[in-house]
């Protein structure tokens, strides 16, 4: 059989790679937040001690299905180097890449498993490498480095399948780390801290040890970070980024924190007691000081940001910000942040929300810019449970303009006269073990003073009252004629996938996650694949194809497969050696953490745009990503690949990066985790207990802004309980809210082996609305079969559902060039 395959048999670097090299390298500048800076950045020196596990072991990225499989990432050793830097460290670097290695190699025997324990290759996926610290640092190293300007790199990983934990090594600073960090801040004239982690550490430590003079969270920052990371600390390029995320004085000031995952002793039951109040919501709601506020981030310049206008057309409100650069030396980027107050009626509320931002070009000493930041007074509605109605409370909606959540100031005030309506809803997920919340009952009033008021007629805004009937099936002629051929048995073939590791397809993308099946290759529908993401495209870069066209991995794709016994690996691996290589390189771009602290949705689309092109170029019509679950708390372990805290800039950033990828007609997002997969321990079974305002608040809202304004055509389940119900099995969320409410026309699919035993029924995630079972298996097809013969399911639901599938098949790049 003729292999179908759109790798290269070339392994230079072609035009696409190189100009997808220059987007990742600008996303990871802006990524980059500046927590503190007394005027030691810029460095006004190129030589520099540079210590810690992620000088030349930076980490560029999380485990698990977020990892990239890319020709090369830079790290901050190689970068510096790269920009002239000289580095006078290297005895002490060159002893810890020893320590390293061996370390390494000890945790992978340590895990390797055998004939004996084949069934526990999983569980590797839960488990994360940590890097030893390395040896002390001496004043012999001092002396030797010659240098008064030090930098230090505190390293951490995370991954799918395991949380962080609350304890030192991870989330705290070990003894060894701290020592390293007073030394050295104590010993050189200038100290820079760096952050090199998915997400937030502890950071109480950086108020007790004096000497650092500027601390720069890196995040992980995929294949570009060495040389971004460089240019910020020369002032080439001026730090722009802002956090996505609160980040904590104390761990314990997080609402429940330690009612958190593994920590509240029953990983099958997680309680959303803190409710709406998630991130700076709580911080700002109940007065507690933040380490650094949602928003934050340091420029090497000054910014003026002022209000110069609101106005408001029916229910859309626009802010007018002007904003100067007020500094003398130094060009930079900043981000405008408008903030609302809501008023606090017969509904708790927050004390504000993020409504709208922007953020500038590079402006020079003296340049401004004017941003406008328009949102819709819709989108500010609050759920009433009472009535299944978000409704807009009449009374004073405050408006703050600043620059990060603790730094705004009020420059205006709406004024809506009478309650409002905004839509009327069916109950969803009713909550199953009943648990209190909290609320912040109280709230200081400000005095606005002369500040303009701009009062909002309520005609403006048309009440939406949602019908909840099946929707009506595929009507393309085409799909409806092809489903006509189809026996009940085929279509159960096309609703569950083809597998992953190679499993056989006719068309081929080494390294795909899974395929859809191409048993009807023949009768017109093609099999299409499926990559992950969501730091980049990750597929094989270098496989092997024999004479008969069998194609196998040179390389790994996934870091625990390592623990394979030998002999699985050489049967699963092709030899370069032996027959010829075939190469599919992508590009790895930062973290989705570290995108959304760029705070930049045209640098998004940009980001969105380059994953396309290595869609088109080697064949992938779904990309799983973009991941959009909300960090509601710093241990989660997969944090790294999520947004953000808040739903509006998680919104906001992943609809312009989906409508980045989905430019051409048959290139599709699978936005993911749907819904409320906060945690990763016990994530197969266990259950996110949300009350229904908190749900669609706060988890839902990002994916709604995907879907409405960003055009996501694909969605995937997570492996939770929602309040009891597994998400793949839950008809609120897959039909009555996505297709509904929403307005959903693409494709549902199971994450991978969310469904079988002790877990989501295959039969019944078809009836609540998931279209696509992945990534296959013949259980997955006997219980469908099983379903329909018993009468839980119709014969007619599959159909409706198959039809989802096909439609997206035919729709596809893939069907248009191999079977038009």
């Amino acid at each position: 059989m003729e292999l179908l395959t759109k790798a290269s048999y070339s392994g230079e670097a072609n035009q696409r790679e190189k100009d997808n090299l220059v987007v990742a390298y600008n996303a990871a500048c802006e990524g980059i937040v500046l927590l503190k800076n007394d005027g030691a950045l810029p460095l006004k020196t190129k030589k520099v001690a540079l210590y810690g596990p992620g000088a030349s072991m930076t980490i560029k990225g999380g485990t698990g299905s977020g990892e990239v499989n890319e020709r090369h990432s830079v790290t901050i050793l190689e970068g510096m180097e790269d920009r002239g830097f000289e580095i006078t460290s290297k005895p002490w670097i060159q002893d810890y890449e020893t320590v390293y290695t061996r370390a390494l190699q000890a945790y992978k025997k340590s895990k390797k498993i055998t004939l004996f324990n084949l069934n526990k290759i999983m569980e590797l996926l839960n488990e994360t490498f940590q890097a030893p610290i390395g040896r002390a640092i001496t004043q012999e190293d001092v002396a030797k480095s010659d240098t008064d300007t030090c930098i230090y790199v505190v390293s951490r990983q995370a991954g799918e399948g395991g949380d962080r934990k609350a304890e030192k090594g991870d989330f705290f600073l070990t003894d060894e780390e701290m020592a390293a960090i007073r030394f050295c801040a104590e010993t050189y004239e200038k100290f820079v801290l760096v952050i090199n982690c998915g997400s937030s550490i502890d950071m109480a430590f950086a108020d007790e040890i004096p000497g650092i003079n500027a601390i720069l969270y890196i995040c992980q920052l995929g294949t570009e970070g060495g040389h971004a990371f460089a240019d910020v600390l020369s002032g080439k390029v001026s730090p722009s980024g802002k956090l996505s995320d609160t980040w904590a004085k104390h761990y314990e000031d997080i609402p429940f924190a330690q009612e958190y995952s593994y920590l509240n002793g029953d990983l099958e039951n997680e309680y959303y007691k803190e409710g709406i109040y998630v991130g700076y919501r709580y911080f700002d709601s109940f007065g507690i000081e933040p380490a650094y506020p949602f928003g934050f981030g340091m420029s090497y310049t000054d910014f003026d940001i002022r209000c110069v206008g609101i106005r408001a057309d029916g229910s859309r409100v626009s802010v007018d910000a002007e904003v100067t650069n007020v500094g003398k030396e130094f060009a930079g980027k900043e981000v405008a942040q408008l903030y609302v107050s809501a008023p606090h009626g017969k509904l708790c509320k927050d004390y504000q929300s993020l409504a709208a931002f922007g953020k500038t070009q590079v402006l020079a000493p003296g340049a401004k810019q004017s941003l406008e930041l328009s949102f819709d007074l819709a989108k500010l509605a609050s759920y009433d449970e009472k009535e299944a109605a978000f409704i807009l409370e009449a009374g004073e909606y405050v408006l703050r303009l600043g620059n990060s959540s603790r730094n705004t100031v009020p420059v205006g005030a709406l004024m809506l006269e009478k309650e409002v309506i905004i839509s009327k809803h069916d109950h969803i997920c009713p909550v199953q073990n009943p648990f209190e919340e909290i609320w912040a009952l109280n709230r200081k009033e400000e005095q606005l003073g002369g500040l303009p008021h701009i009062t909002i007629d309520p005609a403006a805004f048309q009440t939406v009252t949602y019908t909840y009937e099946k929707p009506d099936a595929c009507g393309d002629e085409r799909v409806q004629n092809f489903l006509n051929t189809l026996k009940l048995e085929e279509m159960v073939e096309i609703l569950v996938g083809n597998g992953m590791f190679g499993a056989a397809s006719r068309f081929n993308l080494p390294g795909s996650v899974g395929n859809t099946t191409s048993k009807f290759w023949d009768r017109g529908l093609a099999n299409v694949a499926l990559c992950d993401g969501p730091a980049g495209l990750r597929i094989q870069k270098r496989s092997t194809v024999d004479k008969k066209g069998n194609v196998k991995a040179v390389d790994l794709s996934l870091g625990f497969l390592e623990s394979l016994p030998n002999f699985i690996k050489k049967s699963m691996m092709g030899n370069p050696e032996k027959d010829p290589v075939i190469y599919q390189y992508t590009t790895a771009f930062p973290v989705t953490n570290a995108l959304a602290q760029s705070w930049n949705t045209e640098l998004m689309y940009q980001v969105g745009n380059a994953i396309y092109r290595e869609m088109k170029e080697y064949g992938c019509t779904y990309w799983l990503a973009p991941a959009i679950n909300i960090h509601r708390n710093p241990l989660c372990g997969r944090n790294f690949e999520y947004y953000s805290e808040d739903p509006m800039l998680t919104g906001a950033m992943a609809a312009a990066m989906t409508r980045g990828v989905q430019q051409e007609k048959g290139f599709y997002v699978t936005v993911k985790h749907y819904a409320c997969n906060n945690q990763e321990d016990n994530r197969n079974h266990v259950s996110s207990n949300v009350s229904e305002r908190t749900l669609r608040e706060i988890y839902l809202r990002g994916f709604e802004e995907t879907v409405r304004c960003g055009g996501a055509l694909g969605i995937m389940t997570s492996y939770n309980k929602v309040n009891g119900v597994y998400s793949p099995n839950s008809y609120d969320l897959c039909t009555k809210v996505l297709r509904n409410e929403w307005g959903f026309e693409g494709v549902v699919m199971t994450d991978w082996f969310s469904t079988d035993k002790g877990k989501a029924n295959n039969a019944l995630a078809i009836q609540a609305g998931n279209d696509l079972i992945m990534p296959g298996g013949g259980n997955f097809k006997k219980e469908m079969l099983n379903g329909v013969k018993s009468g839980l399911i119709s014969e007619e639901e599959v159909r409706w559902c198959c039809a989802n599938v096909v439609k997206a098949i035919f729709d596809s790049a893939t069907q248009r060039e191999y079977l038009g």
